[in-house]
């Protein structure tokens, strides 16, 4: 009997280490893509900047709401005007990459050179590490036949506001009660500082922007509308007759449409002087479209340290 179960007892352990063997074998065998496969694999790559980890800040993703790898150009869609249109829904070109080994070798039109560890977190999120600021960077990848472009053009709806150097309005309806609201006839939405602040003025059928005098500058908030993820609600704080407060629906790439809700009116505003954004700043301080407030996607979520160990000795 105790013949019997040493003998037993030796089959099962080269049946286990067999098993190991073969497992372990078929593991190192299993073929990978490269890097250039895995960047092509999605048309686009959302850059979840709330993800970020880091202090640190890369200009072109900072403002990037998705970028694209095309056979070693790098498309970027950094504003919300013509999103899901301008570049057959890539964006415009920003610069061109290499990608070797699991780095990413950036050379942007304006900023330069940037290099980058990647590493893979899931089936459509990678990470983005540049060990010259010590941040990482959060990108999820979409095809664009099932990417939202709505949602994500409604999510970050004070960035559109901010695309244009003026709102002219153009439409106020023929119902509704008086308000003050109505000498309103210009609006402007500020980026850079706290990205809360407008400007309104009262003048009249000003065709240069930069003629516009600016009557007003105060605070302004976007809110949610509930069950409604494709409508906003805009707060304009007057300090003079107190806050104003308007349903927010975007008509299209130009026009905008607010509902005030004491009243009853409807206005409509059409945006005039087009900001393109390439990258966020220049060394004057002025974006590419040469005036003077900068543009970058703010983080909401708390700026955190960022744990990757930097492999380059830099």
């Amino acid at each position: 009997m105790k013949t019997i179960k040493l003998l037993l007892g030796f089959a099962f352990i080269a049946t286990l280490f067999t098993s190991c063997y073969v497992e372990e074998t078929h593991y190192i065998e299993e073929p990978t893509i490269s890097l250039n496969q895995l960047l092509n694999s999605y048309d686009l790559w959302y850059v979840d900047i709330n993800s970020t980890q880091g202090y640190g800040e890369t200009p072109f993703l900072q403002i990037a709401f998705t970028v694209s790898f095309n056979n070693g150009r790098l498309y970027a869609n950094n504003n919300l005007v013509g999103f899901g249109n301008q570049g057959n829904g890539y964006g415009v070109e920003i610069g061109y990459y290499d990608a070797y080994d699991m780095i990413l070798d950036v050379n942007h039109i304006i900023d330069g050179f940037d290099s980058f560890d990647v590493y893979q977190v899931d089936n459509n999120t990678i990470e983005l590490y540049n060990p010259y600021n010590d941040t990482s960077y959060f990108l999820d990848g979409y095809q664009k036949s099932n990417f939202d472009y709505d949602y994500i053009f409604y999510d970050n709806i004070h960035y559109f506001l901010q695309e244009y150097e003026a709102w002219g309005k153009t439409y106020t309806s023929n119902y509704g009660a008086l308000n003050d609201f109505d000498n309103e006839n210009y609006l402007q939405f500020l980026s850079g500082g706290n990205d809360a602040t407008f400007r309104s003025s009262q003048d009249q059928n000003v065709y240069n922007t930069n003629n516009i005098y600016w009557d007003y500058t105060g605070d302004y908030g976007i809110g949610d509308v509930s069950g409604n993820n494709y409508s906003k609600t805009l707060t304009l704080d007057y300090d003079f007759f107190d806050n104003e407060y308007f349903e927010l629906n975007v008509i299209n790439d130009s026009t905008i449409e607010l509902y005030h809700a004491n009243s009853g009116t409807v206005y409509e505003f059409t945006g005039h002087g087009y900001i393109q954004y390439y990258r966020s700043t220049n060394e004057e301080g002025k974006s590419t479209a040469e005036v003077d407030r900068s543009k970058k996607r703010k983080q909401k979520t708390k700026k955190v340290e960022n744990t990757r160990t930097n492999t380059r000795n830099i």
